[in-house]
């Protein structure tokens, strides 16, 4: 799969899921649930992990691509030792939201 369809449905699923998040952040604070009562509901709601999961790999991913894209054509760099790189910092990047992922749904 090339970099551009990757960029386009990781695209897609941050769409939704950035709407996904913020309505539930708004349900949550409209409701007067306090960060403890937050924390509570989390703990091993399988779904909402995966969901989070999802959409760290998706924003990592996405953030890595559009990055690789500006410094392919500000500054010329190119080639498969830089992809993969770049897939490495999305990686990594997407590995800092899973744990925190993992802190609020398993912790």
């Amino acid at each position: 799969m090339r970099f551009w369809a990757i960029q386009r449905i990781t695209a897609a699923f941050l769409g939704l899921a950035v709407i996904v998040h913020l309505v539930t952040i708004m349900l949550a604070i409209r409701g007067g649930l306090s960060a403890a009562e937050i924390l509570a509901r989390t703990r091993g709601a399988e779904l909402w992990f995966a969901f989070y999961v999802l959409f760290a790999l998706c924003a990592g991913l996405h953030g890595a691509i559009g990055l690789r894209n500006i410094a392919g054509e500000w500054m010329g760099l190119r080639g498969r030792g830089v992809d993969a790189l770049w897939l490495g910092i999305g990686l990594v990047t997407a590995a800092f939201g899973i744990r925190a992922a993992w802190g609020l749904y398993h912790a």
